[in-house]
């Protein structure tokens, strides 16, 4: 393990601002046009504004933040949004930490933090022909001083089942210790991947692209293995002829690869 930075000594406020975006993608199959409004409709309630808040909430707790201000908002016909201001609660109330280690799995919208913030969006949708569906929600954690969104990841990407993740996180500016030296970064990293739990690791295929000098750390994940089963929104495998069960599959692999690789693949191209 990368051992923590000794303690520093700082010339006034934390200047630091670390800043962590991922999407969050959940896919399924619905095969006729009501199940898939359906589809939209379930994913719309069970990831309102006021379930993210509570999200959002919980985040702030993990890393160590006050909330000091919320904004949230359903949309019509789909989508919900939650921002928070958050600020930085006084060192010795909590256990502020940045080393490389997993956070909190959840048993363990606009909101003001003060310099910080977090925010989420939501939006679910379908393909017209194939009946594929996808929601995604993109959050955004950003702090100014001590604390961290790293040691939350374990928390978020576990309450939203995520089938795909893709996540960016830097440190951004300076800070000055008491003589004068510029601070570009108050930790170590070598990995977004250090900071998920070994459960999380075995379960998905991970990509790292990492510029160490500029502080820029970019990790994607996807599913290696999927039971078909819990893809499958108002019908079950079961009901299926074998050949459309592979269909599906197939159409579900392609949609997982295309969004993990961040472009269309080639018609006919094995996935």
């Amino acid at each position: 393990m990368v051992k923590p930075l000794k303690k520093l000594k700082l010339q006034g406020f934390n200047n630091l601002t670390k800043s962590l975006s991922f999407n969050i993608y959940d896919i399924c199959y619905a095969k006729t046009p009501k199940q898939r409004r359906e589809y939209i409709e379930y994913i719309d309630e069970a990831y309102n504004a006021e379930r993210l808040m509570q999200i959002l909430t919980d985040v702030s707790n993990i890393i160590g933040a006050n909330i000091l201000n919320i904004a949230h908002q359903d949309y019509d016909p789909q989508g919900a949004s939650v921002t928070m201001l958050i600020s930085e609660e006084p060192v010795a109330a909590r256990d502020i930490s940045n080393t490389e280690a997993p956070g909190p799995l959840p048993d363990a919208v606009v909101a003001h933090l003060d310099k910080s913030h977090i925010t989420v969006h939501t939006y679910p949708e379908s393909h017209p022909g194939s009946g594929i569906s996808t929601f995604r929600a993109d959050i955004d954690v950003s702090t100014c001083g001590r604390i961290s969104p790293l040691k939350a990841l374990n928390y978020l990407i576990h309450t939203f089942e995520s089938d795909i993740v893709i996540m960016d996180y830097r440190v951004r500016g300076f800070t000055r210790d008491i003589t004068g030296k510029k601070l570009f970064i108050d930790h170590k990293i070598n990995s977004i991947q250090n900071y998920l739990s070994n459960d999380t690791k075995d379960r998905y295929q991970m990509l790292d692209v990492n510029v160490y000098q500029e502080n820029i750390f970019h990790t994607k994940m996807i599913l290696k293995e999927f039971d078909l089963d819990n893809y499958l929104f108002g019908t079950g495998q079961k009901d299926l002829l074998p050949t459309e069960s592979k269909k599906i599959m197939k159409w579900l692999r392609r949609e997982m690869a295309e969004i993990f690789y961040g472009r269309n693949l080639k018609k006919g191209l094995k996935v």
